[in-house]
């Protein structure tokens, strides 16, 4: 038997939430609750995949090296479990959590 599969977008954005939250630094995804990929948008156009990352980083993390780091790591990610190269991934930096009292 012969062909392929594609993996869902929802899967892939499910192993982008899940990657993104081990980066240090990231304080949470933002979006709405309803699923565990909350805060990930991923799209498929013409064989190309694009993710978009909306997060909430740790009170005085460094905004850049975190979001060099998110994209690296959800790249890795997406290559390892999914055998899918991002032809890009933006990272949306929405909020700052409030520092710890």
């Amino acid at each position: 038997m012969s062909g392929h599969s594609v993996i869902s977008t929802d899967v892939l954005a499910t192993y982008a939430a899940d990657a993104a939250r081990e980066v240090q630094g990231v304080h949470a995804l933002v979006g709405s609750a309803l699923h565990r990929h909350e805060g990930v948008k991923v799209t498929r156009d013409e064989g190309k995949v694009g993710v978009e990352l909306h997060v909430s980083l740790d009170w005085g993390a460094a905004a850049g090296a975190v979001g060099a780091e998110l994209q690296a790591h959800v790249a890795e990610c997406l290559l390892r479990m999914a055998d899918v190269r991002p032809d890009s991934v933006e990272v949306v930096v929405d909020e700052f959590a409030p520092p710890a009292r």
